[in-house]
């Protein structure tokens, strides 16, 4: 159960990165350069 937990969190972080990525690269565009 602990180790299905870390993967699931683990989950969730890895698409909280890739969100955080791709809202920086789309509002850098915006504000011109990041």
């Amino acid at each position: 159960m602990s180790h299905g937990y870390g993967g699931g969190f683990a989950l969730i972080v890895v698409l909280f990165i890739l969100l955080i990525i791709v809202g920086a690269s789309m509002f850098g565009g915006g504000y011109g350069g990041y």
